[in-house]
């Protein structure tokens, strides 16, 4: 029997499902009695969103958005063989480390060659879309995790090697411990079918605490700013969390 496609998310069921985690979990619910709703933030489909997904694997949104900007200015539109095109040098002066243009070229040569088709994804069940981005090198469980939720809009994606939503999650549920990715994992179990939506909410979350912690101590709170130098100091509709490939 073929897996299960879900749609994709849209601003109506966006909204209905926060209704639906806010009703369920208290501590879900009081993040929107300290903060306005999470913006729906999306992603267009293809090359460019996940060469962008790659730059932003263990750096701040910041910089990874500061390199994917001069990447654009040179390539416009920004195509696989336009991207091959360049040599490291260039990569460098746009911001690229040498492994991470070695995991966009990866990328692109994929396209080139067929072995990757990024119009096909939208019709294939969460799975088949994760086994097929990470047969590519650079591209792990997070980036393709990330590009599920970010760009496909599916409603039960839940990267759960994300630091940030395990710094997020420790705080609002009081743990000990920052929570391992298999522990996030299980905590998570709870907020199916729309555990991408649960992923917003505490990234928003984690956001606006961060900003918060760091003008009334700014001393302290060491382990979220920690996360921010992966997650980034700032969210729009164009930018994602940070973590592993």
């Amino acid at each position: 029997m073929a897996a299960f496609n879900p749609a994709p998310l849209t601003r109506k069921t966006f909204a209905r499902a926060l209704q639906h985690l806010c009703d369920n979990d208290p501590d879900l619910a009081q993040i929107l009695t300290i903060l306005d709703p999470p913006i729906f933030w999306t992603r267009k489909p293809g090359f460019a969103s996940l060469i962008h997904i790659i730059l932003e694997q263990q750096v701040s949104l910041a910089s990874a958005r500061a390199s994917f900007d001069r990447l654009r200015e040179a390539i416009s539109p920004l195509t696989p063989d336009g991207f091959l095109e360049l040599n490291d040098a260039r990569l460098k002066s746009f911001g690229f480390s040498r492994q991470k243009a070695a995991y966009a070229r990866n990328l692109a040569k994929a396209i080139v060659d067929g072995q990757l088709n990024l119009s096909r994804l939208d019709t294939m069940a969460d799975k088949t879309v994760r086994e097929e981005l990470i047969k590519i090198k650079g591209i792990g469980p997070w980036t393709a995790n990330i590009y599920l939720l970010t760009v496909l809009r599916r409603p039960d994606i839940w990267p759960k090697e994300d630091l940030a939503l395990a710094v997020a999650a420790q705080k609002l549920k009081r743990l000990p411990a920052r929570p391992t990715p298999q522990e996030l994992e299980n905590l998570s179990m709870v907020w199916k079918p729309w555990r991408a939506v649960a992923a917003r909410l505490l990234w928003h979350y984690y956001l606006n605490s961060h900003r918060k912690a760091a003008v009334s101590h700014p001393k302290q709170n060491t382990q979220i700013r920690m996360a921010d130098q992966q997650y980034g100091n700032a969210k729009t509709a164009t930018v994602t969390p940070g973590r592993s490939p």
